[in-house]
């Protein structure tokens, strides 16, 4: 992205869809990779609730908080100025209710600058959706493996393989849509499953693990770099390994200290 475009705006993905530009997304969650992900051309920067895996080590999504949504993506949003900035709402922050779900959307866009939010859910969740929308708050769905109902799903697996499941996927979609949804997130589908619900609908899907028929990507930014290495689902592809960058970086600096070549004198003052 140069340094003159204008920045995307919420409407402006739907007219990439309807241009055939697909759309890069990738997870951010601090400013300095808000900036380099910009300067690199990325869309939309999801604060993803991931965070709490890849930053604090837990096993699923579920112990998010909505404060620390609001951190990470005011974080995000003061990195980057160009790329529109989307925040999971965090489990149980939008299921409750509907005025609750307004609440905390409505102080995610308040306090952190972000451009609109992501919940996750089918057709239960399309009157909410409505709402938010009805109210100036953007929304991305999501479906297929829906992180925050791990533990209902029998864990990390493809949804949609059977016919009946399938058709329900699409009918969710549907509903999004019709809910005034601007985009749909499709995680671990069948990718003829995945380019049907796309082709079925003028919002823009984003596929993670659901094939190349989707109208854009998202990975998890440490996934792609390498920095999580004991991850590596079949859909996930590698761009670089910084894991091994890391640890060689951090050996030499640790050398140079214990053999007194850092610092030198190029590094300290008269």
């Amino acid at each position: 992205m140069s340094a003159d475009a204008r920045p995307l705006t919420v409407p402006d993905l739907t007219a990439m869809k309807a241009a055939g530009r697909r759309i890069v997304m990738l997870t951010c969650y601090d400013a300095a990779f808000a900036r380099l992900l910009e300067q690199a051309d990325v869309d939309v920067l999801l604060v993803g609730d991931s965070l709490n895996q890849v930053l604090a080590g837990r096993e699923t999504t579920l112990s998010a908080t909505l404060d620390q949504m609001i951190y990470h993506a005011a974080s995000v949003h003061r990195g980057a100025r160009r790329s529109l900035v989307f925040v999971d709402l965090p489990f149980l922050t939008y299921q409750i209710s509907v005025a609750e779900a307004i609440r905390n959307a409505g102080r995610v866009l308040q306090e952190s600058g972000a451009h609109g939010v992501k919940l996750e859910g089918g057709r239960p969740m399309a009157e909410t959706i409505r709402a938010l929308v009805d109210r100036g708050i953007p929304v991305l769905g999501h479906l297929g493996l829906t992180p925050q109902s791990v533990h209902a799903l029998g864990g990390y697996r493809v949804q949609g393989r059977d016919e009946a499941t399938a058709d329900r996927l699409l009918a969710d979609a549907r509903a999004l849509e019709e809910a005034g949804a601007c985009g749909i997130v499709l995680e671990l589908l069948p990718a003829d499953l995945a380019r049907r619900i796309s082709a079925a609908l003028t919002i823009p899907t984003v596929g993670i693990g659901a094939g190349a028929g989707c109208d854009g990507q998202v990975l998890v930014l440490h996934d792609m770099l390498g920095l999580n290495e004991g991850f590596n689902p079949k859909f996930l592809k590698r761009y670089a390994e910084l894991g091994q960058a890391v640890r060689a970086a951090v050996r030499s600096y640790a050398s140079d200290v214990r053999n007194g070549r850092y610092p030198g004198p190029e590094h300290s003052f008269d």
